[in-house]
């Protein structure tokens, strides 16, 4: 039976794996071990050596005394090309690197460029728009599309980094607005300029993008974050711990948007 340290430094290892955007299978061949194997030590059911560790410490670019240390956070940080980042030792550094930065800034002001100049459009539903185009693309196509952390709270998915970005990009991409909606207090935002389309990798992207639009950006705070509430990544996971990538191939039928073979089921 797996002791607590060692379920939750599984728990911080999975955490680790998603903000960096890799899946079991990709993590498991840096590693040299097989998924399952992998699946067993983020489940707390496989003792980690101390030389897995240091491999470990390795791949995720931050120290094994920090990686061990379960009881500190995460901190986001933005990475700049002129930039050199240095390692943190008091704190969980967990880097965005540029080209994601590129595609979040991209993707945010695609979508507030679509539909941000909609009555309903705020902070809130934002957040839930992002979730289901990052987690809609990687149940279809096993790939990261944006790869934001999405942490559990009392209102649905939020993405870590996002707090982050948009301090990076006021002023420049885009205006923070606070108004009300229904006197109700509500934070806008509204874009400086036009997207840059090339930092999306491909067609599927977009067309994943725009599907989720069509389909949720009519929907107001409430009625966004109790449709995501029934989303199995939420159901899931605790209240304030980060929502793993993995839990969308469980999703029930009203959520999913991937057919599943026989084969994938079995």
């Amino acid at each position: 039976m797996a002791n607590n340290f060692q379920k939750k430094l599984g728990e911080r290892i999975k955490n680790l794996r998603n903000t960096i955007g890799l899946s079991q299978e990709n993590l498991a061949k840096k590693f040299g071990i097989s998924r399952v194997s992998l699946s067993q030590i983020e489940n707390g059911d496989r003792k980690i050596s101390a030389e897995e560790i240091a491999k470990l410490a390795k791949i995720f670019d931050t120290p094994s005394d920090i990686l061990l240390d379960i009881e500190k956070d995460i901190k986001v940080v933005l990475e700049k090309r002129e930039e050199k980042t240095v390692k943190a030792k008091s704190a969980m550094r967990i880097n965005v690197p540029q080209k994601n930065l590129d595609k979040f800034k991209e993707v945010l002001l695609y979508i507030l460029d679509k539909v941000g100049s909609k009555s309903n459009i705020g902070q809130v539903v934002i957040y839930k728009l992002l979730y289901f185009i990052d987690f809609n693309f990687y149940e279809k196509y096993e790939e990261q599309l944006i790869g934001a952390t999405y942490i559990k709270n009392h209102y649905g998915p939020t993405p870590k980094e996002f707090i982050a970005i948009i301090e990076d990009m006021k002023g420049k991409d885009l205006v923070k607005v606070q108004d009300e909606y229904f006197q109700y207090p509500r934070t806008k935002y509204l874009p400086k300029r036009k997207p840059d389309l090339t930092k999306l990798k491909d067609a599927r992207e977009l067309k994943m993008i725009d599907e989720v639009l069509e389909k949720l950006s009519d929907m107001n705070a409430k009625q966004i974050s109790d449709y995501s509430h029934g989303d199995v990544p939420w159901l899931t996971t605790e209240d304030g711990e980060i929502i793993d990538y993995e839990s969308v191939f469980y999703r029930t039928p009203l959520y999913s948007v991937r057919s599943y073979s026989e084969e994938d089921v079995q």
